[in-house]
């Protein structure tokens, strides 16, 4: 059961109260069915705000994370996004509860970080094996490392862009990557996601910082 707070408020972000297995918890959810799931300012005001306030009642959290990242732009600039993604980031690494995060199917630029990550203090981060974790997208950073190649391809830009994106994609943005690196914890089956976090907030029961 979940009960959804502000709901008209920054559609991308969701922020909710719900129970696992009894134990009541805060729940911070990208939503990628509107603006792809993006991180604007109105987003990350709307969860550092729900950090504070779960805190505060002592509510452990639960982060699940499908972002591209935060929305580039100067309209955004003006809005504010890099005073309020660097207060969420405060808001996370601050917080005195449980933290649990789940990376369901992407996690790309400043998200990786700013979504309660192992840098950030999280307690646990599972990741779902179709996950895909970095910096940037794998077609974005092909064009950067592969520049010349790219430029050099003679009309078969398209196909060696698809070829070099997969092969960066299989070696740097998966998931078994990210856990081989540290910045995840363990690799969840999705059918295995409730329970593992039912045993992950039993086992943190009674921690704070």
């Amino acid at each position: 059961d979940a009960l959804e707070l502000s709901d008209r408020w920054a559609r991308n972000m969701v922020t909710a109260l719900a129970r696992i297995e009894g134990r009541p918890v805060g729940v911070i959810a990208n939503q990628p069915r509107r603006l792809g799931g993006v991180i604007d300012a109105a987003a990350a005001e709307k969860a550092a705000l729900f950090i504070d306030a779960c805190d505060r009642f002592r509510l452990p959290l639960v982060v699940l994370v499908d972002t591209p990242g935060f929305m580039p732009g100067m309209r955004q600039e003006r809005a504010g996004v890099i005073r309020h993604g660097a207060s969420l980031l405060r808001a996370f690494a601050g917080a005195r509860v449980p933290r649990i995060t789940v990376v369901l199917r992407k996690a790309y630029g400043g998200a990786v970080i700013t979504m309660n990550s192992k840098d950030l203090g999280a307690d646990m981060v599972f990741a779902w094996p179709q996950a895909e974790i970095g910096i940037m997208a794998a077609g974005q950073a092909v064009g950067i490392v592969h520049r010349r190649r790219l430029a050099e391809s003679n009309g078969n830009r398209g196909d060696l862009l698809a070829e070099l994106s997969d092969a960066y994609a299989a070696e740097h943005l998966t998931a078994d990557a990210a856990a081989a690196n540290g910045f995840v914890d363990e690799v969840i089956d999705p059918r295995e996601t409730h329970d593992r976090l039912a045993w992950a907030l039993q086992s943190m029961e009674g921690e704070g910082r």
